[in-house]
């Protein structure tokens, strides 16, 4: 089904589940909130291992369940689709035709009563940011190159559940002003140890000017990636 039109969310809108997933559903990046999907404790002497592999299979298992249901539907962008998974709303934008690996899925994955509508704008804003992010490509090959900065959308749009932020040119500025301000502090914290060594250091100074090209370089590709945000 569908989503033609969106309301606007309500404040603090919550889901259970972000997942970025490939066209053969396997799970290239996301985060399971609160108690979803979490297997019950045990007791054995096995103790915490066994507990928590539970858990990874308990998800595994429910997101080949979700890949049977959205297999081959390509959702548009700003036409999110909407299914039923263990009485869990899932609504998802991207896919690619079948027999194709194209574009991934964003995948959001409501609670019980969540509104369809305030899930699929969600899901949106979180797509219309990724694709920024990626310039425009979000094929499986483009989105495991960019883990860092895919993981780092999810942290700006969603804290423990619940829903920061839903604009999608807002979200793209704010992890590339995020991933920005941790490369300086990287780039700091080399210059601070790389003075340390005398003659070694010298050395390390001098390869550091490729470090610099390089930073400098991403820096020009972020800023052209803000400019085009800004006019649009």
């Amino acid at each position: 089904m569908s989503l033609l039109t969106h309301a606007s969310p309500p404040l603090l809108p919550k889901v259970d589940a972000i997942l970025v997933l490939d066209s053969d559903g396997n799970r290239l990046a996301g985060k399971y909130y609160g108690d979803f999907m979490k297997a019950a404790s045990t007791s054995s002497s096995e103790g915490n291992n066994t507990s928590q592999q539970s858990v990874e299979q308990l998800r595994q298992s429910f997101e080949r369940q979700l890949q049977s249901k959205i297999s081959g539907i390509v959702a548009a962008p700003n036409a999110a689709e909407v299914v039923t998974v263990l009485g869990k709303t899932a609504v998802f934008c991207g896919g690619s035709p079948p027999g194709q690996s194209g574009s991934v899925r964003v995948v959001h994955i409501g609670p019980v009563g969540e509104s369809e509508l305030v899930l699929a704008h969600l899901v949106e804003g979180m797509y219309e940011a990724l694709s920024h992010l990626m310039g425009g490509s979000t094929d499986r090959n483009m989105i495991l190159d960019n883990l860092e900065l895919v993981f780092l959308l999810i942290d700006e749009h969603c804290d423990g559940g619940i829903i920061l932020e839903t604009d999608g040119h807002k979200l793209a500025s704010s992890v590339l002003l995020r991933d920005e301000a941790e490369a300086s502090r990287n780039q700091q914290e080399s210059m601070a140890g790389g003075g340390k060594g005398g003659m070694g250091g010298m050395g390390g100074f001098g390869g550091m000017g490729g470090d610099m090209t390089i930073a400098q370089a991403l820096r020009q590709a972020r800023e052209q990636i803000m400019s085009n945000l800004n006019q649009n």
